[in-house]
Order: C-alpha cells, then sequence, then structure tokens
C-alpha cells in the first residue's frame, strides 16, 4: 500500500511502475513539482500532452511552489487538470482527476458524482537508494461509471496509453536528471 491509495475506494484499476534514477530524491523532486501543461510538462510525448511544446529542460523557478488543492492544467486551454491532493517533499506527489464523461470537464470528488465519469490518482514517490539515486514509483489508481464502459475503454485504451506515455516520461526524466547532475545514464528502465 502506498501513500494516497485510499483516494479512490474500490479502484477498478491500478498500476505501479518503478525507474531508478542517477540522483537523489531532493534533485528529482524539483521536476516533478513544475508538472503540468503550460507549466514544466509532463516529460512524456509533448504533441500530445503539451501542446506541442517541448517539455523544460531546466528547472524553473516559478513552478517550485506547488502546493496541495492546485491546478495542474492537462491541456493548454486548462479546461482539465490533475488537482494536487498530496504533497510530502521530497518524497510524494499525488496528482487527482475526477472527470464527468463525456466531456471530460472536472468535478468535485466530494459532491455527487456524475452519471458518467472517471475517477484517479497518479502519485509519484521517492525513495533514496544506497548508491545516491532515487527510485521513483509511479503508482495510478482508478474507477469510473459505467463501469463496464469504464473497464473496457481502461483495457483497451487507458492501460496501453499510460504504459507508453509513462515509459517515456521515466526516459526523459533520466535524460534531464543525468544532465542535472552531470552523470552518466544507467542503462534499462
Amino acid at each position: 500500500m502506498y501513500p494516497g491509495d485510499d483516494l479512490v475506494k474500490d479502484a477498478t484499476a491500478q498500476s505501479t511502475m518503478a525507474v531508478s534514477l542517477p540522483a537523489p530524491p531532493e534533485q528529482v523532486w524539483p521536476w516533478l513539482v513544475q508538472m503540468g501543461c503550460g507549466r514544466g510538462g509532463w516529460y512524456s510525448w509533448d504533441l500530445l500532452d503539451h501542446g506541442g511544446r517541448p517539455s523544460a529542460d531546466r528547472i524553473h523557478s516559478e513552478w517550485q511552489e506547488t502546493a496541495v488543492g492546485d491546478q495542474l492544467p492537462t491541456v493548454p486551454s486548462g479546461a482539465s487538470y490533475f488537482l494536487v491532493e498530496m504533497l510530502d517533499p521530497p518524497r510524494t506527489l499525488i496528482l487527482r482527476a475526477d472527470l464527468e464523461l463525456p466531456s471530460g470537464k472536472p468535478f468535485d470528488p466530494r459532491g455527487p458524482r456524475p452519471k458518467a465519469y472517471t475517477d484517479g490518482i497518479w502519485a509519484f514517490h521517492l525513495r533514496p537508494l544506497p548508491d545516491g539515486g532515487t527510485r521513483l514509483v509511479v503508482r495510478t489508481r482508478g474507477r469510473g461509471s459505467p463501469a463496464m464502459a469504464d473497464r473496457v475503454v481502461a483495457r483497451l485504451f487507458g492501460e496501453p496509453a499510460h504504459f507508453i506515455m509513462q515509459h517515456r516520461q521515466f526516459r526523459n526524466l533520466r535524460r534531464r536528471v543525468t544532465e542535472d547532475v552531470g552523470a552518466d545514464v544507467r542503462p534499462g528502465v
């Protein structure tokens, strides 16, 4: 069990992926807290998830003051976003998205749920490694309604897309962190 797992009760989908990065959590953390469309980007496929703008290749001081309750846009218009749900620097960053379907419009999970929705977290857990690096564990948990449609869409589209995008983010984070500390890139993800 990871911090934030309890934020999505009765999750119908969950994934856990991890990568080792050649820098301590304190040097990885700034890259994570500046994420967001129109901010540092998502370090994945920028054409798909950052409006075609390249993700940041350096730490930006103006995006380091991320706080619980902040909205991190997922699209250039800001019409949808991740909400910073939990923040424990430099160990845990949990982002949450609660979207009404098919509009993709955010809703407040503390109120009544729309008839069709998806609710999920994207959690980043940083653990120090004995060699001075970081084990970055990324955990997603979600659910949706109607349940059958949610499961079909998740299996056919959501899970494969997340797998591809998350691997790209890991690779790009490794490159940025490595360049930031001047270390050699470690093989494998």
